[in-house]
């Protein structure tokens, strides 16, 4: 049974697509804990990031410093939080997000109702980083 994500990544569902590739996708999460907040999710379904194999985990890694490294730059934050939990859809996800203090991981701060215009506004502006960055061939238009 196809999880969450692969209906996203398949498009049976909209995201907000940041990054694509052969491996992975990134799409801006629906309960962002900041402005920003990105899920790299590999197009495998695989439940727990142990189960992964190491080439993988090491792609999802460097994809996830990519988008910290824009989003510190376009949300203007301190650092880049990181963050596998794993607990919300059983299909690996590892989340990005601008932080300026620990209390940014709380998962329990997340906004479940975001106003969709500023999601939008936070794609763009997130996509337009990475294209600064020279990853525009892996950051689609929407």
């Amino acid at each position: 049974m196809s999880t969450l994500f692969t209906k996203i990544i398949d498009g049976d569902i909209p995201g907000r697509f940041v990054w694509k590739d052969e491996h992975c996708v990134a799409f801006l999460t629906i309960g962002p804990i900041t402005h920003g907040h990105t899920l790299v999710v590999p197009r495998e379904e695989v439940d727990h990031w142990v189960d992964a194999p190491a080439e993988l985990m090491n792609h999802l890694l460097a994809v996830a410093g990519h988008i910290g490294r824009a989003q510190v730059r376009a949300f203007g934050s301190q650092r880049a939080g990181l963050m596998v939990a794993g607990f919300e859809v059983p299909h690996l996800h590892v989340h990005v997000w601008p932080t300026n203090s620990l209390a940014d991981f709380d998962l329990a701060r997340a906004d479940n109702d975001p106003d969709p215009a500023t999601m939008d506004a936070n794609a763009q502006t997130l996509r337009e980083a990475l294209r600064a960055d020279g990853h525009g061939d892996l950051v689609p238009d929407a």
